[in-house]
């Protein structure tokens, strides 16, 4: 979950570096960017990969 709001983010800064779109300092594509890159490092760490039920099948 958290690689494809990454993926979101990095296509949000994607687009306001192409557009040239004037945004104040919060919303720069550098700072979007590596709002990107923070999800990912959760992901790849394993962060909001799925949850795991406490039940296991037994025999």
């Amino acid at each position: 979950m958290l690689g494809i709001a990454a993926a979101v983010l990095f296509f949000i800064a994607f687009l306001i570096s192409a557009a040239d779109i004037a945004t104040n300092q919060a919303f720069a594509s550098g700072n979007v960017m590596l709002l990107g890159l923070a999800l990912l490092a959760l992901h790849v760490a394993g962060i909001g990969a799925g949850w795991r039920s406490g039940r296991t099948r037994r025999r």
